[in-house]
């Protein structure tokens, strides 16, 4: 495989047994991602971009085909060599925003790498807080911040212990137009300073339109452009 292709996939499905069918949720899926690149991932909700999303971040089994993500072969991995793949490596951001309400901006940042055993000072999780232009909130609860602040929060956090891979699941899905900007401005800047390689899967057509490449799913296979 290409030292900078990170993810790599070939007939790549993903199948759910029902008691009445079977759905396949990503069917026969061929795609490459290099590293330093900003894919969307769009196509209608049952288009199979969440699922997509979970696989490459080796969240969820594949049924067939093969998957590598930083050279290593997803398929058939036990859970605890996905987990060592996935730390330090690859970082989640969610529709909602997952912040503990108690806890500061600063403080939600610096949480995942307690648990990763790999605490991380507050210095560093300012310098993170700036990178998505938060500083001057970092004492702030979440209840204090916008949707897009607490949003920007949560890449912050996602990129505590992880910062090869930023996969976002509808990161704009529950912001205005304004909040909506301020992520999208987040991800070019992370993207294009810091070469943080982010695939974002999304309905809306302007953050699809900010991402340098465009990954359109209809019926979990992709279509072709």
């Amino acid at each position: 495989m290409n030292d900078n292709v990170i993810v790599s996939a070939h007939g790549l499905t993903k199948a759910y047994s029902l008691p009445a069918e079977t759905v396949v949720a990503v069917d026969n899926v061929d795609l490459e991602i290099r590293g330093g690149e900003f894919v969307s991932l769009m196509g209608p909700s049952g288009s199979g971009k969440t699922t997509l999303l979970d696989l490459i971040g080796c969240l969820d089994s594949i049924t067939e085909g093969s998957l590598r993500v930083f050279g290593h072969e997803v398929s058939g991995a036990r859970e605890d060599a996905l987990v060592r793949l996935r730390r330090g490596r690859i970082g989640f951001v969610f529709q909602e925003f997952l912040l503990l309400p108690e806890l500061t901006a600063m403080e939600n940042v610096q949480l995942p790498s307690v648990f990763a055993r790999r605490p991380i000072e507050r210095e560093r999780a300012l310098q993170l807080l700036d990178r998505v232009g938060l500083a001057a909130r970092a004492n702030h609860l979440p209840s204090e911040l916008s949707g897009g602040e607490r949003q920007r929060a949560a890449i912050a956090r996602a990129l505590a212990t992880s910062n090869k891979l930023l996969l976002a699941d509808e990161p704009t899905g529950n912001l205005d137009s304004r909040n909506s900007q301020a992520v999208y401005e987040t991800f070019t800047r992370l993207n294009e300073e810091d070469g943080l390689t982010i695939v974002a899967a999304t309905h809306d057509e302007k953050l699809g339109s900010t991402a340098g490449r465009r990954i359109t799913l209809l019926d979990g296979s992709v279509v072709p452009h």
